[in-house]
């Protein structure tokens, strides 16, 4: 082939390439277009919906489109979960998940329809919170030893309620029956608020919640907490943990903002690190820190390591002790 010829070719090529890129190129510069929907698989008023709510207000100054924040809760968080699943990957459909969504439905229920290793992507870890054992404040119990004492006296199961079957909560209560002997009937509810609710109408005696929904209703005056399934929190600098009460445990509720799996990587990085300077702003941590949640940023793949990770180790606590989703 003549050079003068070959030349030309490569140039053709070289300018198509190009032109096929740009448009590509282009969408990624442009993203946002339109309103993302930041899907909160947790009832409305929660942690949870607290938290999807601060980082909304922040992400759509910041991108210049709103995020609508759309509540689907249920069964544990896998309704909304499983929609985000489902969703497109284009970056108008994201979530923020837990424990719960992400690791303990998906070990303890072969009939979740998604794979949290294979189905999401990390946008990137937002902080950690406890889980917190509630009770009214005329129950007669302030903390496990007691509560022991009075089952020991009464001689009957009691009841906790979670917000849902295999939930971090549910995982809580059963901890501490296995650990301790004591005999606890699990009460399942469609959310955090429910429980909360069940708490002060005297339905249920005690119930577990994470940081976030309990730090507002324990400074309020409303409901008093027994005890961290974790190591002690500086926003409850008075309620001890489990180790320190003598069980032998210690997790905390980790909070991740996901995608949908084939996110563009222009747009994940541009997702990423929108959420990266929203955990460095001063008033975003405060608030975050208000309701029992330790901001800290954490990498999209370094996020999906923790969860390959947690996901052993979780899987292994649930077969211990037999948990799973009914």
């Amino acid at each position: 082939m003549p050079g003068s010829l070959r030349r030309s070719l490569l140039a053709a090529l070289a300018l198509s390439a190009g032109l096929a890129i740009l448009p590509l190129s282009a969408r990624a510069d442009d993203y946002p277009t339109h309103p993302i929907t930041l899907v909160l698989p947790f009832a409305a008023g929660g942690g949870g919906d607290v938290l999807g709510r601060v980082l909304a207000e922040y992400f759509g100054k910041q991108l210049g489109q709103p995020l609508i924040v759309e509540n689907r809760p249920g069964a544990g968080g896998v309704i909304g979960t499983q929609y985000v699943a489902r969703a497109k990957p284009d970056g108008y459909t994201i979530t923020i998940g837990g424990m719960t969504t992400h690791l303990l439905a998906p070990i303890t229920n072969p009939s979740v329809q998604y794979n949290p290793l294979k189905d999401f992507v990390p946008i990137g870890g937002i902080g950690n919170s406890p889980i917190v054992m509630l009770a009214a404040n005329d129950f007669p119990a302030n903390d496990i030893k007691e509560l022991k004492a009075l089952q020991a006296k009464r001689k009957q199961s009691l009841q906790y309620g979670s917000w849902g079957p295999a939930s971090t909560g549910n995982f809580c209560g059963e901890i501490l029956a296995l650990k301790s002997g004591l005999r606890l009937e699990h009460v399942p509810y469609r959310g955090t608020t429910e429980v909360i609710t069940g708490l002060i109408g005297g339905q249920i005696p005690v119930g577990f919640v994470d940081m976030a929904t309990a730090v507002p209703q324990v400074q309020g005056g409303k409901l008093k907490a027994l005890a961290l399934c974790t190591k002690p929190s500086p926003s409850l600098p008075k309620v001890r943990g489990y180790v320190d009460q003598g069980i032998d445990f210690d997790r905390p509720l980790t909070w991740v903002m996901y995608g949908p799996a084939g996110l563009p990587a222009p747009v994940l990085k541009k997702l990423s690190d929108t959420l990266a300077a929203a955990l460095q702003e001063p008033s975003i941590q405060q608030r975050l820190l208000s309701l029992g949640i330790e901001p800290g940023f954490v990498p999209s793949a370094k996020q999906h390591d923790i969860l390959v990770r947690d996901y052993a180790s979780w899987k292994q606590i649930a077969d211990e002790a037999h948990i799973q989703m009914q």
